[in-house]
């Protein structure tokens, strides 16, 4: 049994700290390299945010070519029994991203470090410089397009009664008032709720305690399915793993998000 078998998908600083020397254990840092170097969590392997993106314009955040995903996931020691435990230094977007990836692999032993590097660093958790050597080896990738929403996919789903589209950008992105795509706005009938709104300042960048009962007072909601997106689904990786924590069945990652959508001619569009 994994040491990390009765644990929820969030977890706290501590029960981390007696499960670092468990074999079954990939630990993943998603700072940045500097970073990384400066100091991260004992036996954490750096992956670049950016490689977990397509990378090309119009739309960057589209999943990775599957050569790019299974050079990441070998580096890290890719393996059916690994247990995955992310974090960032930023509150859970590429986490989060980062579990959507775990998620499109078919791969679902993972968890999320509440509050990611600034909890460790609050309760005073000790740091390392020493970089773990690269794995070696390709795995071979099955890619689930379950946990993917494609423009088409939501174009489809537009105005159905069990759909609420999670639009985690900012009030002024959404109401197209601050441009990153050549028109802007939002799709119609999206919910907008920052990503940032979800995160506890008081509390390291930890997942606000309250966080289920605003969802609901939204009308983001268990019972429908949910698809969230921000500019490049970086922002909307929080979102997604946010949904996954609360327990909502049905909840997918629009990819190709407002790049995507806000740069193609012929999208509706609301403001």
């Amino acid at each position: 049994m994994s040491a990390f078998s009765n644990l929820p998908l969030v977890i706290e600083p501590a029960d981390l700290a007696t499960r670092l020397d468990a074999p079954e254990l990939i630990l993943v840092d998603l700072t940045s390299a500097a970073r990384y170097a400066e100091g991260h969590l004992p036996g954490a392997r750096f992956v670049d945010p950016k490689q977990t993106q397509l990378g090309r314009p119009p739309a960057p955040g589209l999943l990775p070519e599957q050569a790019q995903l299974e050079r990441v996931f070998g580096a890290l020691g890719h393996r059916p029994d690994a247990v995955y435990v992310v974090y960032d230094d930023e509150g859970g977007g590429w986490a989060g991203r980062f579990i959507w990836l775990l998620d499109v692999i078919g791969h679902r032993h993972y968890h999320y470090l509440n509050g990611g590097l600034h909890a460790w660093l609050d309760e005073a958790r000790p740091l390392s410089r020493e970089i773990p050597e690269a794995a070696t080896g390709t795995p071979h990738l099955v890619v689930d397009g379950a946990p993917t929403a494609t423009r088409h996919y939501i174009e489809s789903r537009l105005g159905a009664d069990d759909l609420v589209i999670w639009d985690a950008r900012s009030p002024a992105e959404y109401r197209g008032e601050k441009l990153f795509a050549a028109r802007g706005g939002h799709i119609p009938g999206a919910v907008n709720f920052e990503w940032t709104a979800a995160m506890d300042p008081a509390r390291a960048l930890r997942i606000r305690e309250d966080i289920a009962e605003r969802l609901l007072a939204m009308g983001i909601v268990p019972d429908k399915e949910i698809v969230t997106h921000c500019q490049t689904h970086h922002r909307s990786g929080f979102t997604y793993l946010l949904a996954k924590a609360l327990g909502y069945p049905r909840v997918k990652g629009y990819a190709g998000s407002w790049a995507e959508w806000g740069n193609l001619p012929d999208t509706p569009v609301q403001q």
